[in-house]
């Protein structure tokens, strides 16, 4: 991990097979993501893509899936052109999810560049945590 990195952690009272589902189910995903459409097939090198609206401006994000081990870990990487950085490889954050216990989830985000640009996203991934609670306990 590199820079300054974002943490969000959660318990959450689901076996880690129904929270694996909520992070990797396209349904979930659009709840989890702020609505926007993710597509990936959630293959090791694939692409992956976020897509939506914010603040009534059409986006795509983009990124690469690193390493999937159902109901354990899930890494991507992650870069939004609404962050005004050129699309270049040191402006990309890696997102990692890593499930342990019954259930803890971890979700770290790295590659930020000052300490008030990782409360901004901690304070975002806190708020996608507590989504993949909710859904995962009400299933």
């Amino acid at each position: 991990m590199t820079g300054i990195v974002a943490v969000a952690e959660i318990d959450i009272d689901a076996p880690a097979a129904r929270v694996w589902d909520v992070l990797t189910s396209p349904e979930q995903l659009k709840q989890l993501w702020f609505g926007a459409d993710v597509k990936t097939d959630w293959q090791v090198g694939s692409p992956i893509t976020w897509s939506g609206e914010y603040e009534g401006k059409s986006y795509e994000d983009k990124g690469e899936v690193l390493a999937v081990e159902p109901e354990r870990l899930l890494k991507l990487t992650h870069y939004s052109p609404l962050t005004g950085q050129p699309d270049v490889p040191e402006n990309y954050h890696t997102l990692t999810y890593t499930l342990t216990g019954n259930t803890h989830l971890k979700l770290e985000q790295d590659n930020n560049a000052t300490e008030d640009e990782a409360k901004h996203s901690q304070a975002m991934w806190e708020m996608l945590v507590a989504k993949v609670k909710e859904a995962a306990e009400s299933q």
